[in-house]
C-alpha cells in the first residue's frame, strides 16, 4: 500500500501540468529561470525571431580586442557567483573581459566586501514576536499613587543589537551602477545567512501597508501594528537589502523611523541604494519634521557611501536590439509588434485574453501567450484602467516580455500617463522583464520636459487644481502655497523620475538585455 502511495505521487509529478513558477511567488522571492530540455531550447532556437544585425552576436561571451569593446557598464556584467565574496567576483568578471576595472567602483566593492566579511561571523539572533498583552498601555493609576508621585516605569525603548555589522547606504545619480553592485552584494552572502531579501523599496513599502490595514482591520484603528510587522518581516529576513529608497509619500515619512528601528532590534542587517544622501529624502515634503529622526537614524546606523562616478553606465553607447520602433501608427510598426509578440511568446499556447486578481480586482490581458502579453497604451496606463504599482507588480510576476503599441508623446496635459508608464517601466526593470515598444515619437520625446513641468505648476497656481490634488489639500488642511513647496508638486520628483526612465529604456533597448 505504501509503495502503491509513493508510485502514484511519482506518477502524478511527472504527468500532472505543473504551476508556473509566477503564480507560487511571494513578494520577496527573487527570480529564477526554469531550465529548458534539450527539444524544448532546440524548438525556441528554431522560432524565426526578429533582425538584429548579424555584427552583434557574441558580443555578451566573447573576448573583447578592442578598448570600446569592453563593457564598463555593471549592469551588464552578469550573475554573480554565491561562493565566492563581492570583491573577488569583481576581479574575476575584470578578467573575464565582462567589465573594465574601475578604481572608484573597486573602492566601493571593497565597502561591499568588508560587509561580507563582517557577516561571515554574524549569527543573527532569534526574532521574539510581541504579543498584545506585552504592547498593552499600563493600567490607570490610582489616587494615591498619583497623589504621592509614584510613576509607572517608562515602556522600553527599541533596542538594538551592539553586535549587529553596520549596514551601507549607497546613493548616487542614475546609471551609476547601484543596482548591479546591490545585486552583486547579495549574490555573493555567506551561505549561513539564509534568511535574506533583496526587494525594490516601493514594492516593501506596498507590503508593508498591506499588512498594517490587515492588522488594523482586526484589531482597530489605534492598535500599534508596527511592532508586529517588524517582527513578521525580520523572520523572513535577517539581511535586507532595498533598491531604491526614496519617500515621496507622507503616509511613509510617518512610520519609516519605527518600522526601520523595528527591523534593526530584531538584528536585520541592512544594505540600501538610493539617488538621494539621507539629507535629501522627502525634501520639501509635507510635516518633513516629523522624517528628520529617520535620516538621523539611517546616518547612524548605515554607512552612507557617494557613488560619484563621472560616468552614467547605461548611457555608453550599446548596440540597439530594434525593439522601440516609431511611428506607431503605420504598417511597418504593426508588423514590428507582431513579429516580438511571435518570437516571444509559445507556439504551442494559442493567444487568447486572460484575467489576473490583485486584492479582488481583476487586471485584464487582452492579449497573452506563455509568458508574453500584448497590450495597446490605452489598456496598460490609460485612464479607464485606473492601474496601480500593485497592478503592475502582479503582470511582471506572470509575464516575462510585454510588447506595448501606441504610446504617446507625453506632456504636462499628460503627467498621470507618465506617471503609470514610469511605473510600469519600474516593475519591468525590476524583473528583468523583456520590453517591445511602438511609439509615436522618438525615445528621446517620449516624457514631459523640465519646461513642460514648471508651465503645469504655474497653470495650477492660477487656475483649476486637479481633483487629486484637491483631495489632497482637503485631507491633510493644506493651502496652495504649502502644496506648491512640496516635493510631490514642485516637479523635483518627476524630473527625477523621468531621467531614470529614460536611462532605462536606453539599457532596456540593448541586445544584451534582450539576449539575457
Amino acid at each position: 500500500m505504501i509503495r502503491r502511495g509513493i508510485f502514484l505521487r511519482t506518477l502524478r509529478r511527472h504527468t500532472l501540468p505543473q504551476r508556473p513558477a509566477a503564480a507560487t511567488r511571494t513578494l520577496y522571492t527573487t527570480t529564477t529561470h526554469g531550465a529548458l530540455c534539450f527539444q524544448c531550447a532546440g524548438k525556441l532556437l528554431a522560432r524565426p525571431r526578429p533582425r538584429i544585425p548579424q555584427i552583434l552576436r557574441g558580443m555578451a561571451t566573447a573576448a573583447a580586442s578592442a578598448t570600446e569593446s569592453v563593457p564598463t557598464a555593471m549592469e551588464d556584467a552578469g550573475v554573480a557567483d554565491p561562493a565566492i565574496g563581492p570583491l573577488a567576483q569583481y576581479d574575476a568578471w575584470v578578467r573575464e573581459g565582462r567589465l573594465r576595472d574601475d578604481e572608484y567602483q573597486r573602492g566601493i566593492v571593497k565597502n561591499l566586501q568588508s560587509l561580507h566579511d563582517r557577516l561571515t561571523q554574524y549569527n543573527p539572533p532569534k526574532v521574539i514576536h510581541p504579543t498584545i498583552e506585552s504592547l498593552a498601555p499600563p493600567p490607570p493609576q490610582s489616587f494615591f499613587n498619583r497623589l504621592f508621585g509614584r510613576e509607572h516605569p517608562p515602556l522600553p525603548q527599541t533596542q538594538i543589537p551592539e553586535n549587529i555589522p553596520k549596514g551601507l547606504y549607497l546613493y548616487g545619480d542614475v546609471g551609476s551602477g547601484k543596482t548591479m553592485l546591490m545585486d552583486m552584494f547579495y549574490n555573493t552572502l555567506p551561505s549561513h545567512i539564509t534568511s535574506k531579501t533583496r526587494i525594490h523599496f516601493h514594492h516593501f513599502m506596498q507590503d508593508v501597508h498591506k499588512r498594517l490595514h490587515k492588522l488594523k482591520m482586526r484589531h482597530g484603528p489605534d492598535f500599534d501594528a508596527i511592532p508586529f510587522v517588524g517582527a513578521d518581516l525580520a523572520q523572513n529576513a535577517s539581511v535586507l537589502c532595498f533598491d531604491e529608497f526614496q519617500c515621496t509619500d507622507v503616509a511613509d515619512a510617518m512610520i519609516l523611523r519605527r518600522l526601520l528601528e523595528s527591523l534593526m532590534s530584531h538584528g536585520v542587517v541592512m544594505v540600501a541604494t538610493s539617488n538621494r544622501h539621507p539629507d535629501e529624502l522627502y525634501k520639501n515634503g509635507i510635516q518633513r519634521e516629523s522624517f528628520i529622526p529617520c535620516i538621523e537614524l539611517l546616518k547612524k546606523d548605515l554607512e552612507v557611501i557617494n557613488l560619484d562616478s563621472p560616468t552614467d553606465y547605461r548611457k555608453i553607447p550599446r548596440p540597439p536590439s530594434g525593439v522601440y520602433f516609431h511611428p506607431a501608427n503605420t504598417p511597418a510598426a504593426k508588423e514590428h509588434a507582431q513579429k516580438w509578440f511571435n518570437y516571444l511568446s509559445d507556439p504551442r499556447d494559442p493567444p487568447s485574453p486572460r484575467v489576473h486578481q490583485v486584492w479582488g480586482r481583476e487586471i485584464k490581458v487582452p492579449k497573452a501567450s506563455g509568458r508574453c502579453a500584448m497590450f495597446h497604451f490605452d489598456e496598460l496606463c490609460g485612464g479607464a484602467v485606473h492601474m496601480s504599482a500593485a497592478d503592475y507588480i502582479e503582470l511582471t510576476r506572470n509575464y516575462r516580455s510585454f510588447v506595448v503599441v501606441g504610446v504617446p508623446g507625453m506632456d504636462h496635459r499628460s503627467r498621470d500617463l507618465a506617471r503609470r508608464l514610469i511605473t510600469f517601466l519600474d516593475a519591468c526593470y525590476e524583473e528583468k522583464s523583456k520590453l517591445v515598444l511602438t511609439m509615436d515619437v522618438p525615445i528621446g520625446q517620449l516624457f514631459v520636459s523640465s519646461d513642460d513641468i514648471k508651465a503645469s505648476i504655474d497653470d495650477k497656481e492660477g487656475g483649476e487644481l486637479d481633483a487629486q490634488y484637491r483631495s489632497l489639500m482637503d485631507d491633510l488642511g493644506l493651502d496652495m502655497k504649502m502644496l506648491k513647496n512640496s516635493s510631490i508638486f514642485s516637479g523635483d520628483e518627476e524630473r527625477f523620475a523621468f531621467q531614470r526612465a529614460l536611462s532605462r529604456l536606453v539599457e532596456m533597448g540593448s541586445v544584451q538585455w534582450i539576449e539575457a
